[in-house]
């Protein structure tokens, strides 16, 4: 059997960097050697494309033993060659990959720029397409994208870096005014809990933007609820499913980057313990989120689930979810009855027919000379 040459793209120029690297060794390391040749290919976080050497040492040695040779992608958006090399580094001839597999978290691999690469290189790619991957990067975009399409969002106010480096006062009335205490600040356009605080108290607001302003141009301030933290895993192009919902119990203040991905403070709770009429609530809502941003592939909806009401908000969409052992995506669709090699599986294949499907698209118009009377 012909094994698909599938290249893992790990790294990158992210905030994220480190959780790349462990949901790509995840991944490595549960791929059916016996089904695909696995070239792994690193990005520094300068957005440097190291040489196949450098990029083996960014994994652990187990995770890429018995790979095999590794080869570089040329980040060149008008082909899709691979060069690979001798022992020396040389190159010496080029070769195609029959899968791109992004594992990149977070801006400049999960928010449509390197799916752009794809598109113009034309070749299949895991995941989210260049506008579902922009629009579940920001935010504050697909809050109000969310909000337009009736489903339910919490209350939050967005403001660029430039504007809170001008006028931090007006800022603070404003995000006391509209949002009041307690509240969440983040920054926009990044995931994994990075640069993320709870504020309690007006004095602390200042500082807790001041670090969200250390990792992205725009910040979001949002009204923190008393609630259940709920996620649930969609999977699929035209006709996505979506997974068990699984609860987040967090061993901290919220879930932060430490619960989930260095220590084990975070309680999982796969399935969570909701009656079957949230469960199916959760799962609609889910796959309604997924199709507004024009998802494929994949995506995990993270909700909150408020006490008291059993109010249900949709807290964000992640379109490159973390995929490492601890990971809540892959788990749930373990529970779901989709074991963790398998999904992969599924992944690869819902990119090939994702491609396929563009490929029925013309890119002329032929009928033009007709019109024109020609």
């Amino acid at each position: 059997m012909t094994k698909l040459r599938v290249a893992v793209i790990f790294g990158g120029r992210s905030g994220e960097h480190e959780v790349s690297l462990r949901s790509a060794a995840s991944i490595i390391r549960a791929m059916d050697k016996s089904k695909y040749e696995i070239i792994p290919i690193a990005i520094t976080k300068e957005g440097r494309w190291l040489s196949p050497v450098d990029s083996t040492k960014l994994l652990p040695q187990d995770v890429l033993r018995d790979l095999g040779q590794p080869v570089a992608l040329l980040p060149d958006p008008t082909t899709a060659a691979l060069v690979r090399f001798d022992g020396e580094l040389r190159a010496i001839r080029q070769e195609k990959v029959d899968v791109f597999f992004p594992v990149l978290h977070g801006p400049y691999g999960e928010d449509g720029t390197i799916q752009g690469l794809f598109e113009m290189a034309n070749v299949p790619y895991v995941g989210c397409g260049v506008l579902a991957s922009a629009l579940g990067m920001d935010k504050d975009v697909m809050k109000r994208l969310f909000r337009e399409a009736g489903l339910p969002v919490v209350r939050f106010i967005a403001f660029r870096r430039t504007e809170w480096e001008r006028s931090p006062r007006s800022i603070l009335r404003r995000a006391l005014r509209e949002i009041g205490l307690p509240c969440f600040v983040k920054p926009a356009s990044l995931g994994s809990s990075v640069g993320i605080s709870k504020v309690k108290k007006s004095r602390d607001l200042a500082d807790a933007i001041a670090l969200a302003a250390k990792y992205d141009v725009k910040i979001m301030i949002e009204e923190a609820i008393t609630c259940r933290e709920i996620e649930v895993s969609v999977l699929g192009n035209e006709d996505p499913i979506a997974s068990v919902p699984g609860e987040i119990v967090p061993g901290a203040e919220f879930y932060d980057y430490a619960d989930k991905y260095i220590n084990d403070a975070a309680q999982l709770i796969i399935p969570a313990k909701l009656p079957k009429r949230l469960v199916r609530e959760f799962q609609r809502l889910a796959i309604r989120a997924f199709q507004t941003i024009e998802g494929s592939g994949l995506a995990r909806v993270d909700f909150f689930l408020e006490r008291g009401t059993d109010r249900i908000i949709i807290n964000e969409i992640n379109t490159m979810p973390g995929f490492t052992e601890i990971s809540m995506y892959p788990k749930l669709w373990e529970a779901s009855g989709l074991p963790y090699s398998q999904l992969i599986d599924r992944l690869i294949e819902l990119a090939l027919e994702r491609h396929r499907e563009r490929a029925r698209s013309r890119t002329s118009y032929e009928e033009l000379p007709l019109l024109l009377g020609r």
